[in-house]
């Protein structure tokens, strides 16, 4: 069969290419959709992702808006009109957006008005990749060109023959300011736009320049326009330029921003633009792409799995994002989103860690240790200057979901041997959050009076998801247990930890063998509903939630009756029908209806606390099955099309849960040194580490059919364990699996291989 190389995208386009055998990936970012996700609503989100214009980890994204001011879904792919080109540091729809102004080009008539300035597009004449983005617009007969840099762009505009070709800049409302600069070419302004988590002085200050002299410029505000006026400050304020131009005439805008002033703006132009070209700056972004996707390498998959992988693998690495600069000493500083000042040191911001603690932040911790270390600098920055640790920040603290899970973070790169920040400052910041509440609901811990002095949350305090809260914070308190030990804290606060981490317990209820809300007096919440989502969960059931012992899932088998009533339990969860209670949310969410349309029973993988659920056949002697629901999951509810995803993709979370499990395993209790093993997605998967060392999985005979491991070797030895230690993965080598199609019912079975479990670690 003929190898698929520099060939990808044309093959793409091929009937029936996607059962095309790919033997080699040349270019690791022509594989990426960056639309996967983007068909998606307020009602059902199939990403409820963008297509990014971005390098990784970048402090700038750019983006085509559909959407109107304001609007989080602000880019939809059945949108039939582009209002403009966006800076946008978005995350999340539901969280939405922060320094953000837009540049649209315009023909004929002026018009500035969003909604008079929108242009029909078609998908058929729009290119979306993370390195470049182009689109035709009909109505201005204009096609537009973004090319990235980490904290400047550049955009070109293929002009048609006309004395009234313009480029409207929109600072967008809440407060924006303007100012034209004719001779100089330029445009500069600020935006404060935001969407909360930022202090009294925020603004995001950007400066354009064109290639271009002006035969046009002024100013507008709201929906007027002040002729001749080149500077203003409004709540709403913009900026209008012309241009005579010839039929294909191009002209280019170089910009970029700053959270600290517009001369670092300047700066930060000069330093990642500078005089380069259009095409040199895509040309570099291109490169960027290509060398942290080729980090991984796979071979012998499908091109629609090769597309899915590598689609997945680039919205892993777009957060969290480098909320960080470098000034005219060469010295990394940042704007402080949490007291407003300007401070040495990095900042990453634009995370939930209730979503990426499971699976994103562990794969920097075995892909980019030294990432994962700057992040760690960051979040000691963090803590230093608003007093907390951040749980969900978008750019400063943002009151969303539950849990203290940056201690799984902390604790996970400390314990794989990441170095180079403060460690003593951020243990002190993670014992705090053990013993405070925080000044919103999503920082500290929530309820933790009652946590600390019962071992659990109560039902009937008014502290909302209390079984989720005492079940996270058992979990975290693990990861606190290990990471005391490792830093030889004091043995009762050791003793502490590894008690707390235990509370798990007291929820768990032997009737139902599920996890239950237990009201202050101890007895049980009556009546119950497993399968009522909310209430004493987050966005999920107990159905989903009883498995959230990551740390110590013998101990969980042992209360469900044992390794058989333990596997029942996990067979149930594709057996029942999807059936659902809204009752709590008075509503049926978008995380409700994913579920049920996916056609997997009660899994629910389209939102976070149970996908690492399919992984715990492993402790329990039943690995095949494991390798069985991964498959499903993966060619079921993962695709590299707009409608791709199954639920909400939160920050790269579910994208590495599909990553990871094309590698062959999965990180089901980060805090610990083991990943378990899955099912290898393609024939040959080669990664490279950041030391310049290779770990090879192999699969030789991989296939849909081909998807059950019957051995495996690691460096020419049997390997029999359900797990491979980090140590073992950065030594390098090589990992053989032996396929097959039918379960291999003797290899895993017995104790001795399962993963780490606190109740066997410490009987």
């Amino acid at each position: 069969m003929k190898k698929v190389g520099m060939l990808a995208a044309a093959l793409l386009c091929l009937h029936g290419a996607q059962s095309q055998t790919v033997y080699k990936v040349a270019e690791p970012v022509e594989w990426v959709n960056t639309l996967m996700g983007t068909d998606s609503k307020v009602s059902l989100s199939n990403g409820n992702t963008y297509p990014a214009i971005a390098l990784p980890w970048g402090m700038n994204f750019w983006m085509p808006q559909t959407g109107a001011m304001g609007n989080g879904w602000a880019y939809q792919y059945t949108a039939d009109k582009i209002r403009g080109f966006k800076q946008t540091h978005q995350p999340s729809p539901w969280i939405n957006d922060y320094g953000q102004f837009a540049m649209m080009p315009v023909t004929g008539k002026l018009k500035f008005d969003q909604n008079k300035r929108a242009s029909w597009f078609s998908h058929k004449t729009e290119v979306a990749k993370p390195y470049y983005y182009s689109v035709y617009l009909a109505d201005a007969d204009v096609t537009t060109e973004i090319t990235p840099t980490e904290r400047a762009a550049q955009l070109r505009f293929t002009f048609p023959a006309t004395d009234s070709a313009f480029v409207v800049v929109d600072a967008f409302d809440k407060g924006s300011y303007i100012k034209i600069l004719p001779k100089e070419q330029k445009i500069m302004g600020y935006t404060t736009k935001n969407s909360g988590g930022v202090p009294s002085n925020f603004k995001n200050y950007f400066v354009i320049y064109f290639d271009k002299p002006f035969t046009v410029a002024t100013a507008w505000r709201d929906s007027t326009l002040l002729k001749d006026q080149l500077e203003l400050q409004a709540d709403h304020a913009g900026a209008v330029v012309g241009f005579k131009t010839k039929k294909g005439e191009q002209v280019v805008a170089r910009t970029a921003s700053s959270f600290i002033s517009f001369e670092q703006a300047e700066l930060n132009l000069q330093r990642e633009v500078g005089k380069d070209g259009f095409d040199i700056t895509r040309r570099k972004a291109k490169d960027s792409w290509n060398k942290e996707l080729g980090r991984l390498s796979v071979e012998g998959g499908t091109s629609e799995q090769v597309s899915t992988f590598y689609s997945s693998l680039y919205r892993t690495m777009l957060f969290p994002r480098k909320f960080y600069e470098i000034n005219a000493k060469n010295e990394v500083v940042h704007y402080s989103p949490f007291n407003g000042q300007v401070l040495p040191g990095y900042m990453f911001t634009d995370n939930g860690f209730w979503d990426t603690f499971r699976a994103v932040h562990p794969f920097f911790t075995l892909m980019y240790p030294s990432l994962s270390g700057h992040i760690m600098e960051g979040l000691a920055n963090s803590y230093k200057e608003s007093g907390w640790l951040p749980e969900w920040a978008s750019p400063g603290h943002r009151d969303c979901m539950i849990g203290s899970n940056s201690a799984s973070l902390i604790a996970d790169a400390y314990l794989k041997g990441i170095r180079g920040y403060d460690i003593n400052t951020l243990y002190e910041a993670i014992l705090k959050n053990t013993e405070n509440e925080g000044p919103l609901s999503s920082v500290g811990r929530k309820g933790v009076k009652y946590y600390n002095e019962l071992g659990y949350v109560p039902y009937d305090v008014d502290v909302n998801e209390n079984a989720a809260r005492t079940l996270e914070y058992a979990y975290d308190d693990f990861t606190i247990y290990e990471l005391a030990k490792a830093l030889n804290r004091p043995k009762e606060e050791i003793a502490r930890f590894a008690k707390r981490s235990q509370n798990y317990r007291n929820l768990f209820d032997p009737e139902t063998k599920l996890m239950r809300g237990k009201n202050k007096d101890g007895r049980f919440q009556a009546p119950f509903n497993p399968f009522k989502w909310g209430d004493a969960f987050t966005e999920g059931n107990s159905w989903h939630y009883t498995w959230s012992v990551f740390h110590d899932v013998q101990g969980l088998a042992n209360l469900m009756g044992g390794r058989e009533s333990f596997t029942n339990m996990l067979d149930s969860v594709f057996k029942m029908a999807p059936v659902y209670d809204e009752s709590y949310y008075g509503t049926v969410i978008h995380e409700i209806r994913e579920m049920q349309i996916m056609n997997m029973g009660q899994y629910a993988h389209g939102n976070q606390p149970i996908q690492h659920m399919i992984y715990l056949y492993n402790y329990a002697g039943q690995p095949w099955k494991t390798q069985y629901w991964i498959r499903q999951v993966m060619e079921r509810l993962y695709k590299a099309t707009p409608d791709g995803y199954c639920g909400d993709e939160d920050n790269g979370q579910t994208s590495a849960w599909y990553v990871f499990s094309a590698m062959g395993f999965y990180p089901v209790c980060p805090g610990t040194q083991q990943y378990v093993l899955g099912t290898p997605l393609f024939a040959k998967l080669t990664m490279t580490l950041e030391d310049g060392k290779k770990m090879v999985i192999e699969a030789p005979g991989n296939s849909a059919t081909n998807l059950y491991v019957q051995q495996a070797a690691l460096n020419g030895q049997p390997y029999t364990k359900n797990w491979i230690s980090h140590q073992d993965l950065q030594k390098g080598g090589k990992l053989v699996f032996r396929m097959g199609a039918t379960p291999e019912k003797t290899r895993g079975t017995q104790p001795a291989a399962f993963p780490y479990s606190y109740s066997t670690a410490n009987k």
